[in-house]
């Protein structure tokens, strides 16, 4: 099959995160009359992601969903077909892929990239460094790879009158390696990496007890509750997911809601995406306040029952 080389791919294991990328694809191209072209190992979503805009679906036939199956067949296609440029899902899975793929057919990676459009001499991306002090900006070569986060686009909507080239493909599987067994991590409670709204809280709640101030104020809003790295890892008093951050949780609510943070950059690399902050400090000058829309000063032992208190009237 004779194929244009000028195309951009999209790859996740996330059905959701392959939408949103389309969205961005599917943007690229129209900017640019490139094809768009999505990969998938679900079967019964291949139809949909041509109605989501894809103009060609490769189809890989594979029971497993470890890269370490899979990795060799994209990176067998990427070499083939030579995509000008490929977005893949910033999941775990889909950086390990990235990876293995760039390696694979020696070209570049850009990881993390919240910004991907066309420049005057081809792709370029802005991604965060040094915690998200310094955006760094890149000029892609021909047939880059760029991982990109969830929840950075909506995701591409259904449309029926649309369709695509389904390509069918067999999985080389790697037996260098092979998995032995399985034990998934246990979570609790919901998932805040995609909660519409989040409550946090930091070092500044000085007691575990008012934990229970923090949860009801989150119940108040409807909203997920999640904390600081020190308040996780060094007081152990919610579990690990529950730590936004640059190397936790990076969140996209559209309210976040901190008390007793101070706004260290590390934190805040976690949650610049968020479409309103409102922050709650007893130092007027902590940083929290740079990157909050509103905020409040004070201290949350008074603030918070009279949050929850107007919040419960209002509804």
């Amino acid at each position: 099959m004779e194929k244009d080389m000028s195309e951009i791919w999209v790859y996740s294991e996330d059905i959701t995160i392959t939408k949103q990328l389309l969205t961005l694809a599917g943007d690229l191209a129209q900017k640019s009359g490139r094809k768009v072209s999505a990969i998938t190992l679900a079967e019964d979503k291949a139809v949909e992601l041509g109605q989501c805009g894809a103009d060609t679906v490769y189809l890989i036939k594979d029971n497993s969903l470890w890269p370490e199956s899979y990795a060799k067949t994209i990176a067998d296609l990427t070499a083939k077909y030579q995509p000008e440029l490929f977005l893949i899902g910033g999941t775990l899975r889909g950086k390990d892929l990235a990876a293995k793929v760039a390696a694979s057919v020696q070209t570049g990676l850009v990881s993390d990239a919240f910004s991907v459009r066309i420049g005057s001499d081809g792709f370029e991306t802005d991604r965060l460094m040094y915690g998200g002090l310094v955006i760094s900006t890149e000029l892609l070569s021909k047939g880059c790879l760029v991982t990109v986060p969830a929840r950075l686009f909506d995701p591409m909507q259904v449309d029926s009158s649309l369709s695509a080239e389904i390509v069918k493909i067999e999985a080389i599987n790697d037996n260098r390696l092979s998995i032995g067994e399985v034990h998934p991590i246990v979570h609790e409670g919901a998932d805040i990496g995609t909660a519409d709204k989040v409550v946090g809280f930091g070092r500044g709640v000085g007691k575990q007890e008012d934990i229970k101030l923090i949860e009801a104020l989150a119940d108040a809003l409807g909203a997920e509750v999640g904390c600081t790295r020190p308040i996780a890892e060094d007081a152990q008093w919610l579990p690990m997911e529950r730590y936004i951050g640059i190397s936790g949780q990076k969140i996209t609510p559209s309210f976040y809601l901190t008390v007793g943070i101070s706004g260290q950059v590390q934190h805040i690399a976690g949650v610049r995406d968020s479409k309103l902050i409102v922050a709650i400090d007893i130092n007027e000058n902590a940083p929290i306040f740079a990157a909050a829309d509103y905020g409040i000063v004070g201290d949350y032992v008074k603030i918070v029952p009279a949050l929850i208190s107007a919040i419960q009237k209002a509804k």
